[in-house]
């Protein structure tokens, strides 16, 4: 499926290095991030194709609402096949405007929350097509979700 335009939300650090280490799925794709402009995303996503999100995310009204905005830019503009994030707090809006869109979305819930939900995959879950977790102990949390194991 090389010609789906998959669009990849997330935050610099280990969120970002979670949806990097999914680079043989999305390698093929046509792609774009939305994350923000950090030293870590300009590094690791230097011959990627990015827009900028409003940073910081976590109870910042006033970026979150920022955010809504531009989820409604981009998913008008891009017209993606499918939203994927493993966090944080930027992945919200943009997935709640994918659901309105009738976007499918993945959420990767992330390597080091064994045994409860984080905070953005609670607020994302209504909206989401696939939840993915990498460990079995996940499922007790979420049990709906698919185990793909660890992505580090």
């Amino acid at each position: 499926m090389p010609d789906d335009h998959v669009l990849l939300v997330s935050t610099q650090g280990g969120h970002l290095a979670q949806l990097l280490s999914l680079r043989e799925w999305w390698g093929p794709r046509r792609r774009t991030w939305v994350c923000p402009d950090t030293a870590d995303v300009r590094d690791r996503l230097a011959d990627e194709r990015v827009v900028t999100s409003y940073s910081p995310t976590t109870r910042n009204v006033p970026n979150l609402l920022r955010n809504v905005a531009l989820a409604w830019r981009v998913l008008r503009r891009e017209r993606p096949d499918v939203v994927v994030s493993a966090g944080a707090g930027v992945a919200v809006p943009f997935f709640v405007v994918a659901w309105l869109m009738r976007v499918p979305t993945v959420f990767v819930e992330v390597y080091d929350r064994v045994d409860s939900p984080t905070m953005t995959g609670r607020l994302c879950g209504p909206f989401t097509t696939r939840r993915v977790v990498q460990w079995d102990t996940q499922l007790d949390v979420y049990p709906d979700a698919v185990v793909v194991g660890p992505l580090l």
